[in-house]
């Protein structure tokens, strides 16, 4: 039985197509059923009781919970990334109105990176945010090239907002991708129709019916919250990381507020804080049981004021700490300190027990293990590096200006900005975090390869 027609093969389109469709499920079929970490077990607990904590995005563990009312376990839910991610890869070769031979290479490579071939087996949500965020412009890229079809156009922005909202309620910087995504319709609309008005008119109706959608969402979610405050609390983890870091590259540093209103945190953070911090994570602060305990007894609005006063009266030293912390999330000085990747089930026993599971590293884990660490300290792993490609990608697509480039521009912008907030927010450099840079620019490659060499307007 023959996959493709002998005619279609002198076709690189359907060729292409079909070596990314068949490389996802070889990936789901490898890496079935997933694997999963300590967060992976808490969300998959919390999705089956239905109580969410909300130290994890609440979407997710509702998500979770349906694929393990399916099934027991996260199967279902790796099914569901693994189809969004390579599915929008494959609709992407029928934007070009001609196919090169390059989408072939450009897929064959593709499929056998670990961002697309370990990465969508990992039930994490970066994973999901990063391929929510893809579909969503992937859709928003089909709706330019289909503008004068109506009722096509709007199902597709329609299936854009789905996703972006999606993408939104996965991370808490989510929103970002919300913003890029109500612009992006905006220029498409512009462009397309020759008049700002319709841009203002599309964007501004994507941005009010995905904020609304996304806030309905929530708040629905948040029906099943089990009440803790972990909002607030990560808030304060990440002011205390800021001022244990401050504190230990100027061991003067004056803590008046702390001093004044809760000295034993002030106390901790000169001693075991100091001592303890790394720009690594924040997980060795979590550590010190006197500083924990302070940071809890501290009201949040106390450590927020003394945070703002370091950061505003020694703004170069919070500056320069937060680009030492953004060196380490983006390009990492020793990437296996960084979590680059996770094969296996391992978690908490308790979560794991609870759920009726087991830890699993197999010879099949071993395996993928390998593979994966032949590309750890190579570019394959490497934020620089597909930032850089994301970036050559943008300017590309903006001297070309089509109406589907846009979109594309519109994924690039989106995930790169996604990128530069954690010079504000990164209290760890594990490796997932800026999965969406490098699945996006993945994405980017192979949409312009796929009709490379061409010229503007055609």
């Amino acid at each position: 039985m023959r996959l493709l027609p002998l005619s279609s093969l002198k076709n690189p389109r359907p060729v292409a197509a079909a070596i990314l469709a068949l490389g996802g499920v070889v990936a789901y079929a490898v890496n079935f059923p997933g694997s999963l970490s300590y967060d992976s077990y808490v969300q998959l607990l919390e999705g089956r009781e239905g109580s969410y904590s909300n130290w994890h995005p609440a979407i997710m563990s509702w998500m979770l919970g349906i694929a393990d009312a399916l099934r027991p376990g996260a199967a279902y839910f790796v099914l569901f990334d693994t189809v969004l991610a390579f599915a929008a890869l494959v609709s992407l070769l029928w934007l070009p109105r001609r196919v090169s031979w390059l989408a072939v290479a450009a897929a064959a490579i593709a499929v056998c990176l670990p961002q697309m071939f370990l990465y969508q087996a990992l039930v994490w949500k970066d994973v999901l945010f990063a391929d929510a965020t893809l579909v969503g412009f992937v859709c928003l890229a089909h709706a330019a090239a289909r503008w004068n079809g109506k009722t096509v156009r709007l199902a597709l922005i329609g299936g854009a907002a789905l996703f972006v909202v999606l993408a939104t309620l996965t991370r808490q910087n989510g929103a970002i991708v919300l913003l890029c995504a109500a612009v992006t319709i905006g220029a498409i609309a512009a462009h397309t129709e020759k008049r700002w008005r319709s841009g203002i008119a599309y964007g501004a109706a994507f941005l009010a019916a995905s904020t609304v959608a996304a806030f309905a969402v929530n708040a629905a979610l948040q029906l099943r919250s089990d009440g803790e405050q972990s909002t607030t609390y990560q808030f304060k983890l990440l002011q205390l990381y800021d001022t244990v870091g401050m504190v230990k590259a100027q061991p003067g540093l004056p803590l008046a507020v702390l001093d004044k209103d809760s000295p034993a945190l002030a106390k901790a953070i000169r001693s075991e804080g100091a001592r303890r911090f790394t720009p690594e994570r924040n997980d060795t602060l979590a550590g010190s049981v006197p500083l924990v305990g302070a940071l809890r007894d501290t009201p949040a609005k106390v450590l927020a004021r003394q945070w703002l006063e370091l950061v505003r009266r020694h703004p170069a030293t919070y500056l320069a700490l937060r680009a030492e912390l953004f060196r380490w999330v983006f390009a990492a000085p020793d990437a296996r300190q960084c979590h680059p990747y996770h094969v296996g089930e391992d978690g908490d026993a308790a979560d794991i027990k609870e759920l009726g599971m087991r830890p699993r590293y197999d010879r099949r884990d071993a395996m993928l293990d390998r593979y994966a660490s032949a590309f750890v300290g190579t570019p394959v792993f490497a934020h620089p590096a597909f930032g850089l490609a994301a970036l050559v990608a943008l300017v590309l697509l903006l001297r070309r200006r089509r109406p589907a480039d846009l979109a594309m521009a519109g994924l690039l912008a989106a995930a790169l900005l996604f990128a530069l907030s954690f010079f504000v927010i990164s209290i760890a450099c594990d490796y997932r975090y800026l999965y969406v840079l490098d699945l996006s620019a993945i994405a980017a490659a192979l949409y312009l390869l796929a009709d490379w060499p061409t010229k503007k307007g055609t």
